[in-house]
């Protein structure tokens, strides 16, 4: 088979013939008809996000396609289903904490790094084995729109914060780092969910009064300055009542000062989920006061990625039509213009639009 292979960090990725993948017990292998491009794909390439992949592999994060082929344990899957391949690779010895991999992209840990001795390449080719149960049905779709709903792919990373924060329909939901790619994702998955109302706060005023434009009045935009308290002030006001989760999703570049404005903005009860980047690559760490934690009951807590259960429940928001995927502007790109991809995604920055590649 072709694949776009990155041969070691900070080289550019290659096109070439690559053995296909081998089927196992537990296994399936997939056509892979759109592969969503990270808009930081460039950074992880590169080794300034210093993620965990072993090279030379063939990278990419997730995937829509057909199955090719399954292992004699699936018993729903056949040839010819539309499925989403989930890049969530998680160890089967151990259901409480398995090691986990993001096929295609990083690890987490030792454990992590074994995964991808199996599972190394990711969907920057025309085929890819995955677990049988990252491989979730789709439906029927219509093979033009395999890049739309590889969306999914992108919206799942919020899913999952929320679904850890908890959000119940008509809360009030702010989303930290709503004007980046992730976090309007997140403003138009908390609103699917049923929140009330999405608190938006960012530093790019048209970013800001595009997503205003694009869910009117259950959107609350607020323009960020440095001031750390102010900020947090304008937040609370911009709410039409206590703020009732916080799902942080700023990247590693934002430092920690707009993630405690918007964390410390939530009610008494309140819950925080942080599920964004900052410090992963140096720099300060967040502080939170002990006391007002405490004082104020609030949770607070980690979530990378999200359950397994969660690919299903967003696919049924889609096929409801509660998460709107027509809103969101697709650039294909043919496998053997991976490299131009990567900088079309990283160039683009445009939120509520991905970059795909079309082996």
């Amino acid at each position: 088979m072709k694949a776009a292979i990155l041969p070691e960090f900070g080289a550019q990725l290659s096109v070439r013939s690559v053995p296909g993948p081998t089927l196992g017990t537990g296994e399936v292998v997939v056509d892979v008809v759109a592969a969503p491009v990270l808009p930081y794909a460039a950074e992880v390439f590169s080794g300034a996000r210093q993620y965990l992949l072993r090279l030379p592999a063939a990278p990419g994060a997730g995937a829509v396609g057909r199955v090719r082929e399954v292992g004699p344990d699936a018993t729903r899957l056949s040839p010819g289903d539309w499925v989403l391949c989930d890049p969530t690779v998680r160890s089967r010895d151990d259901a409480l904490t398995p090691d986990i991999t993001l096929q295609g992209l990083s690890a987490r840990g030792e454990g992590g790094l074994r995964l991808q001795e199996r599972f190394g390449h990711g969907a920057f080719a025309e085929q890819m084995l995955v677990p049988t149960e990252n491989a979730a049905p789709l439906g029927t779709i219509d093979p033009a729109d395999a890049g739309r709903w590889a969306v999914l792919n992108l919206c799942l990373v919020p899913y999952g914060g929320l679904l850890a924060a908890g959000v119940q329909p008509g809360e009030t939901v702010l989303v930290s780092g709503a004007t980046g790619n992730f976090g309007s994702a997140g403003v138009a998955v908390a609103l699917a969910m049923g929140a009330g109302c999405v608190v938006a706060p960012g530093r790019d005023r048209a970013v800001l009064d595009d997503l205003k434009r694009r869910f009117g009045f259950r959107v609350r935009p607020v323009e960020l300055t440095s001031a750390e308290d102010a900020d947090r002030e304008r937040m609370v006001q911009a709410a039409p009542g206590p703020i009732d989760a916080v799902l942080d999703l700023l990247p590693p570049s934002a430092g920690t000062r707009p993630v405690r404005a918007a964390a410390m903005a939530v009610r008494e009860h309140g819950r925080v989920v942080l599920m964004g980047g900052v410090g992963m690559l140096g720099g300060a760490d967040l502080e939170l006061p002990y006391p007002w934690i405490m004082r104020n009951s609030v949770t607070v807590r980690g979530q990378w990625m999200y359950p397994r259960s969660a690919v299903g429940g967003l696919i049924a928001l889609a096929r409801a039509g509660l998460l709107d995927l027509s809103g969101f502007e697709i650039t294909r790109f043919a496998l053997d213009d991976a490299a131009r991809a990567v900088a079309h995604a990283a160039d683009c920055g445009r939120r509520f639009a991905l970059t795909v590649l079309r082996p």
